[in-house]
C-alpha cells in the first residue's frame, strides 16, 4: 500500500516512517509538512492511503475539518487515518463524518497505528482505545449538547486562536452572521464574556 505521512513536526514523521516501515505492508511515497504542501503532494502522487496529523499550518485550510472536507472533496475514494492530539468528542465524530477511516491518538500510536493501518486495509475503520471510551462515556452528553453544529464550529474556532472575521473568510460568510452565532452559542450557554467561552471550549475538548 502506497503511503502518505504528514505532519508539521519532523521527530513525528520519523516516528510514524519507523512504524509503517516495520509493518512491511506499505510503502512511504511522500511527506508533508503542511497542509499546502499535502496538497500538491497528493495532486502530483499516487497514493492509497493519507496518515496525517490534524491541524497543520497551511492557510485557510489550517483547520483540521476544512484540511478534511477539501481531501474529501477531490479525493472522495482515498482512506485517511488521523494521528492526533485532539480529545473533543464532537471534532471526532465531525471527522468521521468527514470519512476518516480512523483515528490514532499520539500518545498511543505506537502500538495502534499498525493496528489502525491493518482495519483500514480490510475496509474497517479504526479509533484509539482512548477514543472509544472517551465516545462511549460522553454519548448522552453529545445528543444533549444546547449548541448547534455551526455554533460548535464557530466557538471552537475561536478558541484556537482565529478571529470573527477570519472565521467568516473560512465559511465565506459575512462576519454579521459569524457574530451572531458566537452571541447565539454564548446565549445557549450562559455565559457572558469570552474568557468564560473559551474556559468551556477548553474543559470541552475543543482546544
Amino acid at each position: 500500500m502506497r503511503v502518505v505521512i504528514a505532519d508539521d513536526h519532523s521527530v513525528v514523521r520519523v516516528g510514524l516512517r519507523i512504524l509503517i516501515n516495520a509493518s512491511r505492508r506499505c510503502v512511504i511515497v511522500g511527506e508533508a509538512d503542511s497542509v499546502d504542501n499535502l496538497m500538491n503532494l497528493l495532486s502530483s502522487t499516487s497514493c492509497e492511503l493519507l496518515i496525517t496529523d490534524f491541524s497543520m499550518p497551511g492557510g485557510l485550510q489550517a483547520d483540521g475539518l476544512k484540511m478534511l472536507s477539501t481531501i474529501q472533496r477531490h479525493y472522495p475514494t482515498l482512506p485517511i487515518i488521523l494521528v492526533t492530539m485532539f480529545t473533543s468528542v464532537v471534532t471526532a465524530r465531525a471527522a468521521l463524518a468527514q470519512g476518516v477511516m480512523g483515528i490514532v491518538a499520539k500518545t498511543a500510536s505506537a502500538t495502534e497505528l499498525p493496528l489502525a493501518i491493518n482495519a483500514v486495509q480490510d475496509g474497517r475503520r479504526y479509533l484509539s482505545k482512548s477514543l472509544r471510551t472517551l465516545l462511549a462515556n460522553t454519548r448522552d452528553q453529545f445528543h444533549e449538547s444546547p449548541l448547534s453544529a455551526k455554533e460548535h464550529e464557530v466557538v471552537r474556532m475561536l478558541a484556537n486562536g482565529m478571529t470573527v472575521s477570519e472565521i467568516a473568510v473560512h465559511f465565506n460568510r459575512s462576519v454579521s452572521t459569524i457574530s451572531k452565532q458566537k452571541k447565539m452559542a454564548m446565549l445557549r450557554l450562559g455565559i457572558s464574556t469570552d474568557v468564560d467561552l473559551f474556559s468551556y471550549a477548553r474543559d470541552s475538548g475543543m482546544t
